[in-house]
């Protein structure tokens, strides 16, 4: 009898899952065409392109038009625009982004998901930039600005990456720009971890990540965490020994600050002191963190907001997480 009711346990698994899935579909359709009726005026300005074109006796104007852009005198500007090399910076930029009707068209929507999720939020004018491939602030969201470097996001392979690093020049792409400004809103909405543990620390960069889940929904998974699609398949396949790593180190309520940088930090691979470290991708416990918080929300009845103000350790003791084998 035993063998019969666990073989009927399997086609009935089955169903409920699918069941599962179709109504987690049926809702994110919902979900889809709501924020396609919201009304949303998103202003962009191309400074880079205004500046780039313009010349001295244009710099009054310009000055007017974007006062928070010009803190230094004239003089700074005008060198500024006889410079040969912030002259190339700007052909190359515009070669790149010679059209934004694509940026425009994924923004959109995405202030029409935050829109959404988070109605009190107002939608910041969009100011494009460049800034020196200053890729450490190649997003800058104010209340009422985001501003864009541009010149952070020519091609991965672009000559004035040359000198970067590999695992950051990779995400100098404009495919990352719209994960690069969730990153930048999640700052604004995600609150800091309640303690020191390095699983608060991978909740915290999880519920982030689960931000990307809700607010860019037809994004893959290694666009949102910022890995190519190797290493995407490298996290997936070993998540099971990755967890059991972490398990059996003793890392989880460790408060030992190195493992911010061996696991969470942005780095070429993670390092669990083993042979395969070269073959795995950084801030595995981002990745870890994320599935954490994905398995809460499968298995519980709780808004997004409501997620995102819960105590790491209440969200982690609920989320019955397992992860694949």
């Amino acid at each position: 009898m035993n063998s019969e009711i666990l073989g009927m346990r399997k086609p009935i698994f089955i169903v409920l899952s699918v069941l599962a899935i179709f109504i987690g579909c049926k809702d994110s359709d919902k979900v889809a065409e709501e924020v396609s009726k919201i009304p949303l005026e998103l202003k962009i300005s191309r400074f880079d392109r205004e500046f780039a074109e313009a010349n001295e006796d244009g710099l009054p104007a310009l000055r007017k038009k974007y006062p928070y852009l010009f803190p230094a005198p004239d003089s700074v500007w005008v060198a500024k625009m006889n410079d040969s090399l912030q002259i190339e910076l700007f052909q190359e930029v515009g070669k790149t982004f010679n059209s934004f009707e694509d940026e425009e068209e994924s923004l959109e929507m995405l202030f029409k998901y935050i829109k959404y999720y988070f109605p009190e939020q107002k939608t910041p004018k969009i100011i494009t930039v460049t800034n020196d491939v200053d890729y450490d602030n190649r997003i800058i969201l104010t209340d009422t600005l985001l501003f864009i470097g541009l010149d952070n996001y020519l091609g991965s392979e672009h000559k004035y990456y040359g000198g970067i690093q590999r695992y950051i020049a990779k995400l100098l792409d404009r495919k990352f720009m719209v994960s690069d400004v969730v990153s930048a809103f999640a700052k604004k909405v995600v609150p800091r971890p309640r303690d020191r543990t390095f699983l608060a620390r991978m909740i915290y960069f999880g519920k982030e990540l689960y931000i990307k889940d809700r607010l860019m929904p037809n994004a893959p998974d290694n666009i949102k965490i910022g890995y190519s699609d190797d290493e995407m398949d490298w996290a997936i396949a070993n998540e099971e020994p990755i967890w059991r790593n972490f398990i059996e180190q003793e890392h989880l309520y460790s408060t030992n600050s190195k493992l911010n940088q061996r696991f969470l930090d942005p780095a070429p691979f993670s390092k669990f002191g083993l042979e395969l470290d070269n073959e795995s991708p950084g801030w595995l416990g981002r990745y870890i963190g994320w599935q954490i918080v994905r398995a809460f929300m499968e298995n519980n009845d709780v808004s997004l907001k409501q997620m995102l103000t819960m105590s790491e350790e209440e969200l982690f003791k609920k989320s019955n997480y397992k992860p694949r084998s």
